[in-house]
């Protein structure tokens, strides 16, 4: 019952913020913590907005029929094209020449991919989010507060916000990941995403939809305190996007010295490691983009080459296998 309390909190909390273009609103515009709501709409009228807003902006991607942008920020397509170019260099190079090109789970993660990015926020996460952001900013005017930014960016040149913004939140997801690993409930969840057995790029998008509640719950406020003053979030999530690829793509790409700033399949592969030493047991390198936090704080682990170490957790074998058992998974009591 406690676990169930715990995960409704996060929800509320989560959905305070959606995937992309929202986060982008509030945390990277930061002047105003949301866009207000006019007094006469109800919240079922900002339900069916949700859902009509959503959905049309979902047509536009596909359709790229959008003024309010370049053509060339695209994230439905973006997506697509790093997702091609990653499977024909699986293709090409493959790191564990064994592995078939459709490997294990393939088209599991290929629905789990676009799921995740774009089919979640349709069926509920976005609507959901604008009605808890205009509950959570009611919430704040109780107190005269109209937004929270503290620390003003938007003046330094558009390079140094990016810089600052990819720094930032990837410490912040980088810690977040920890959690996932410490805490037993929110590990029952990231199972999901550890219960690939053969690694592939699409692995990358394998994850429990709390997942999506849990990072943008806990990273939006750190986000929104900084009042970055630009457009160009794309550029950032869609780098963090080929790079998350790469990680748990099936090739061998040596990096030297960068190796101690970037995440690569590599290193992440121990991360998906099936057995870990006992101080090991709550995980290790657990990079999102930056490796760099890792080695700083000694979570770094690569005693071997891993190409053909096992993968998973004790007790895989007997995880689902099927999207809709997973994704109920971490509710109900063993």
């Amino acid at each position: 019952m406690k676990r169930i309390y715990i995960v409704i909190l996060i929800v509320i909390l989560g959905m305070g913020v959606t995937m992309p273009d929202l986060l982008a609103q509030t945390a990277i515009e930061g002047t105003e913590l949301v866009e207000e709501v006019p007094e006469e709409k109800t919240y079922w009228q900002i339900i069916k907005e949700g859902y009509e807003g959503y959905w049309g902006y979902l047509k536009s991607e596909v359709t790229f029929n959008y003024d309010y942008k370049p053509w060339w920020q695209n994230y439905f397509y973006g997506l697509i094209l790093i997702s091609l170019f990653f499977m024909l260099l699986e293709w090409v190079a493959p790191w564990r020449k064994d592995q078939a090109k459709f490997r294990e789970d393939f088209w599991l993660d290929t629905f789990y991919m676009f799921f995740n990015f774009f089919l979640f926020s349709l069926i509920v996460y976005n609507a959901a989010s604008m009605v808890m952001v205009n509950l959570f900013n009611d919430f704040l005017g109780l107190f005269g507060v109209t937004n929270i930014v503290a620390i003003h960016v938007e003046s330094w040149p558009a390079w140094a916000q990016l810089l600052t913004l990819f720094v930032v939140r990837d410490f912040i997801q980088w810690n977040i990941h920890r959690l996932l690993h410490r805490f037993d409930f929110l590990w029952e969840f990231h199972k999901v995403h550890h219960s690939v057995q053969q690694m592939g790029f699409a692995a990358h998008l394998r994850y429990h939809w709390m997942e999506n509640v849990v990072y943008r719950s806990l990273e939006y406020i750190p986000l929104a305190m900084i009042g970055f003053g630009l457009e160009q979030f794309f550029i950032v999530h869609i780098f963090t996007l080929a790079v998350g690829h790469f990680n748990h793509s099936n090739i061998n790409v040596p990096l030297g010295p960068l190796k101690y700033v970037f995440n690569n399949p590599q290193m992440h592969i121990w991360h998906h490691a099936e057995h870990l030493p006992e101080e090991r047991r709550f995980g290790v390198n657990f990079a999102l983009t930056l490796s760099v936090w890792d080695y700083l704080f000694g979570t770094n682990y690569i005693p071997h080459e891993g190409r053909d170490i096992k993968l998973g957790f004790p007790g895989v074998e007997d995880f689902p296998k099927d999207f809709v058992q997973q994704n109920v998974h971490g509710f109900r009591r063993e």
